[in-house]
């Protein structure tokens, strides 16, 4: 196993997620070895929840240099096998868990199904609720230092311009420098993921509550 390491933090979240009882839908870890990469992808599932989103999917990346950095600062790891790597082992790496976080909206729940008569009407009624949320989401995620962004996917009719996708996109980075044993980091993990989840969740309201779609 070359990420033993990031095994154990993926069955810590795995074990965090079941204990909070969240609606996992999907739990899965990938590995590119021509990328020197591997992860996690999870998905849970927001549509008996909600009234306008479908999900969440949470993307963690990881690699062999960040492995091997792990490794290195952690008491009892001497026989990683990533550390009889030379190049691994002189690359000058902090180890930091990059997540994914994107929210999924039901864009036929989030437009309005009726023409009042403006072109484009569906693009505009969406951008006004989603200027709204944004700016609760971003006061909300300010202390975080994060990255916070919308993507959209936009197609037409004989009615003007619609979205056909709206996902609302963070990127949060958790550091394991300075940690100095593998219990410290499952602990470490395991407030992050209560963390994530509290934020997640946060927005998942925001965003819900913001979504002011005309009645037909």
């Amino acid at each position: 196993m070359q990420y033993p390491i990031f095994h154990s933090i993926v069955n810590k979240i795995k074990t965090s997620l079941t204990r909070n009882s969240i609606d996992v839908s999907k739990f899965k870890t990938w590995e590119e070895s021509h990328i020197n990469a591997t992860g996690l992808e999870i998905w849970i599932n927001l549509s008996d929840s909600t009234d306008h989103l479908k999900s969440v999917s949470i993307n963690i990346d990881w690699d062999r240099f960040k492995e091997t950095a792990t490794a290195k600062q952690l008491d009892g790891t001497e026989k990683h096998p990533l550390l009889k790597a030379p190049h691994l082992v002189e690359t000058s790496v902090e180890p930091i868990i990059d997540i994914e976080v994107i929210w999924y909206f039901d864009e036929n729940k989030c437009q309005p199904g009726h023409n009042d008569g403006t072109v484009n009407y569906r693009i505009d009624s969406a951008s006004k609720w989603m200027a709204e949320a944004s700016k609760k989401v971003n006061e909300l995620l300010l202390s975080d230092d994060i990255i916070t962004r919308w993507h959209i996917e936009i197609e037409g009719d004989e009615n003007g311009k619609y979205l056909t996708a709206i996902n609302l996109i963070s990127y949060f980075q958790y550091s394991l420098t300075d940690l100095e044993s593998l219990n410290n980091i499952h602990k470490y993990i395991e407030r992050k993921v209560h963390h994530l989840l509290y934020k997640i969740n946060r927005v998942v309201r925001i965003a819900d509550d913001a979504v002011n779609v005309p009645a037909a």
